[in-house]
């Protein structure tokens, strides 16, 4: 269960003011269908959170004591401190992607934006630091899900009245904090 709630706070604060829920936005005012999006947002996180939490397994098998508590702990900061540094949406164009529908849209551009995203780091690093695969990953889905319905369910109407640079320094500091505690803990990285 611990894994789980970790996994959950993690990405639910590193997904603040990031590009997906940026991209969020951008499909709920382009298809104006939030349960296909939702649905999107959910199938593609889980797969590319899979992925990810999978590989931070394999490197915690390579990598064990002192080792894996410096990077998972140092790793937690790096994020912390990419969080400071906000996302943008490239280009407003009309995206390809819009004739496969919102759903597919949808599945398609947030597998491509969390590859390589600090919620993808995130995943990775989690994999590593807990034995527990399923509940990291699932952890990790549902802290996408809390960052983004919200977004699509409230659509364009909030994104002028939320203070993102404040919540982003709130995140931020989260993470730095999470990495400083792992860090200084006695208690060695599983």
């Amino acid at each position: 269960m611990e894994a789980f709630l970790f996994s959950t706070l993690s990405v639910a604060l590193a997904e603040i003011g990031d590009k997906t829920q940026l991209l969020a936005f951008l499909l709920i005012s382009r298809f104006r269908k939030p349960w296909p999006i939702i649905w999107g947002i959910l199938v593609a996180t889980l797969a590319n959170h899979a992925i990810a939490g999978w590989l931070g397994a394999v490197a915690a098998d390579w990598l064990q004591g002192d080792w894996l508590k410096w990077l998972v702990g140092g790793s937690f900061i790096a994020v912390g401190l990419w969080i400071l540094i906000p996302d943008k949406m490239e280009d407003e164009e009309e995206n390809p992607f819009e004739k496969y529908g919102a759903f597919l849209a949808t599945v398609i551009l947030f597998f491509i934006a969390e590859i390589g995203d600090k919620t993808q780091v995130a995943t990775v690093i989690l994999g590593a630091q807990f034995e527990a695969l399923f509940w990291v990953v699932m952890g990790t889905t549902v802290g996408m899900m809390l960052a983004n319905v919200p977004v699509v369910a409230i659509g364009h109407l909030a994104v002028d009245k939320l203070p993102l640079k404040w919540i982003r320094i709130v995140a931020s500091s989260a993470f730095v904090i999470l990495g400083i505690w792992v860090l200084l803990s006695e208690q060695a990285i599983m």
